[in-house]
């Protein structure tokens, strides 16, 4: 009986799976790549902790509007820009780039050198901007 109900309601059983799924993706994605913080709490720590703002796009990016004071280290050189920012090692690093996705690896990337204090900006520049906050050229 059970097998026949399975049959009948194939359609219904797949909607509900991939509703399921896609409920549960964000939070999936959410634990890749270690902590993450939203602009306000990243404001916070910007002021509060003397954090280090750390931009992951490349420079031709960079240059056409960052968050007022960050350092750029390109993804594809940020185990080279790790030796530049382990002066910083002590204060937290809130580590952006357009939409998060590049910021999620630098973080992995930083943790595995040994920064412990290390955090992604949710929703990166864009983020950043939509809030109304500065940037600078």
């Amino acid at each position: 009986m059970s097998f026949d109900f399975v049959r009948n309601n194939i359609l219904l059983i797949a909607v509900a799976l991939v509703s399921g799924a896609m409920l549960l993706w964000p939070l999936l994605r959410r634990g890749v790549g270690g902590p993450w913080v939203d602009v306000t709490r990243a404001t916070l720590m910007i002021n509060r902790e003397d954090a280090v703002v750390v931009d992951v796009r490349e420079p031709g990016e960079y240059g056409t509007g960052h968050i007022l004071g960050a350092k750029n280290v390109p993804l594809a050189r940020i185990d080279a820009g790790a030796e530049e920012l382990a002066k910083r090692k002590g204060r937290p690093l809130i580590v952006y780039c357009d939409t998060s996705s590049r910021s999620s690896k630098a973080v992995a990337a930083l943790k595995r050198q040994g920064f412990e204090r290390v955090v992604s900006l949710s929703g990166g520049l864009g983020a950043w901007q939509q809030a109304g906050l500065p940037v600078e050229k």
